[in-house]
């Protein structure tokens, strides 16, 4: 199983000139043949393969003008160019691709002053930028860790300071070297460790668990445990506000506007940094847990939900969508099982009885059901009602797991009775 490790480095000042030659030129040569490839687009109608590129990068450098791009490792140039070859690969798979290209045509006939541009277009590959100050470049051949000396070697740049943490054994495919915003640099491994992923287990209602995410309450289980939301964002908001308004007010392009910016970043880092460890810690306990081998989730629209300009900062700090990978990735290592309902399943509003409460609003945190007088904690009864909806039949027919529950899962009906799904368990193929 492929496995990342990430340390943090410390380069001397002739490794970080040589590291942001790398940064530079591999941006460069990445906007240049996106600007290539997509006047081809535009021309013929047809795109321009990676091994095209490739080859067009090495005429590139054989050009007197380029001739410093001889100075960077030649096979970054490569993995920039199947970066760029993934994101075009991804805009062709987006379904509102051609949706977009006739209406921007309907637009060129009623305005013949409008310029057509692709970068316009949702999931277009977008031009790196330099002012991003986020900067990455990856070594394919792999490199080396030392753990006794606490260095890592990494291609062209050799042996480089280190903070060596935990070691993974297994064959090194490729290293990422990353420079964050507030300006430190980190080697990122990727492994494999040849840990086979385990099979995953057999859905049982019994040992299944369903999960709501929110907001004023990070998640609640459906047992009715709830995880309180930390918030690292909205405790530090004021301090955030302090150094965003000295940045502000600093000259641009002056050093102290420098300073004042690698303040910030730390600060933001600092946020993201105990957000991580909490969804790590979080997700890592969720895994790990012996009497859980399958979770229930909904599926979350968060762009959507982020339209609602009153919540979208708490959702956009709540990180469910970095909360869903990680629990995933985790689950899916050990055997153990996600499965997920669709966005518009009425959780939060159906009694177990049938009702649907169609008056409940954001603000009703709970409400009494009028048929059965049965009183409802809103979260509580999400979580359970995603746990029923998702190990119904119906729901499981497209999931690839090792089983179904061999029992029946109660479900209401819109008279107000229950009915029984019988959720069989999943035929093997006979042998041959």
């Amino acid at each position: 199983m492929l496995r990342g490790v990430e340390y943090r480095i410390y380069p001397t000042k002739e490794q970080e000139i040589l590291l942001a030659k790398h940064f530079g030129c591999n941006r460069l040569v990445y906007n240049k043949a996106l600007e290539l490839r997509t006047s081809e687009y535009i021309k013929t109608g047809k795109t321009i393969n990676k091994y095209a590129l490739n080859n067009w990068v090495t005429q590139l450098k054989q050009q007197e003008e380029f001739s410093f791009l001889k100075e960077v490792h030649s096979q970054t140039f490569q993995q920039s160019m199947q970066d760029l070859d993934t994101a075009f690969i991804n805009y062709f798979k987006n379904p509102e691709k051609n949706e977009l290209k006739k209406r921007a045509k309907k637009r060129k006939e009623r305005e013949p002053e409008y310029e057509f541009k692709l970068q316009d277009h949702k999931g277009y590959p977008n031009f790196q930028s330099k002012k991003s100050h986020r900067y990455s470049v990856r070594f394919p051949q792999g490199g080396l860790i030392d753990v006794e000396n606490n260095k890592v070697f990494i291609p062209k740049l050799k042996w480089i300071e280190a903070r060596i943490s935990r070691v993974i054994q297994g064959e090194i495919h490729s290293v990422t070297v990353k420079q964050v915003p507030s300006g430190k640099y980190f080697a990122v491994f990727l492994i494999e460790d040849g840990v086979p992923e385990l099979p995953l287990q057999e859905i049982n209602k019994e040992t299944a668990l369903g999960i709501d995410l929110g907001i004023k309450d990070f998640a609640i289980f459906s047992n009715g445990t709830k995880i309180a939301n930390p918030k690292f964002l909205r405790t530090k908001e004021e301090r955030l506000k302090i150094l965003q308004k000295r940045l502000s007010r600093k000259e641009i392009g002056s050093a102290n506007r420098e300073k004042a910016r690698i303040k910030v970043a730390k600060f933001n880092e600092k946020i993201a940094n105990e957000r991580d460890d909490f969804l790590h810690k979080l997700t890592s306990k969720m895994a790990n847990d012996n009497q859980v081998n399958t979770y229930c989730l909904e599926t979350l629209n968060t762009s959507g939900m982020m339209q609602n300009h009153k919540l979208a900062k708490s959702i956009a700090e709540a990180s469910w969508y970095k909360f869903n990978i990680l629990l995933e990735y985790k689950c899916k290592a050990i055997g153990k099982n996600i499965v997920r309902i669709g966005r518009f399943e009425p959780s939060s509003r159906l009694c177990p009885c049938g009702y649907k409460n169609t008056e409940l609003t954001l603000a009703d945190r709970e409400w009494t059901c009028p048929v059965c007088n049965k009183h409802h904690d809103r979260d509580i009864l999400a979580a359970n009602n995603i746990k029923r909806m998702a190990l119904t039949d119906a729901n499981l027919t497209s999931f690839s797991g090792s089983g179904r529950p061999d029992e029946s899962v109660e479900l209401p009906s819109k008279d107000g009775t229950k009915k029984h799904a019988k959720c069989a368990k999943k035929q093997e193929s006979p042998a041959l």
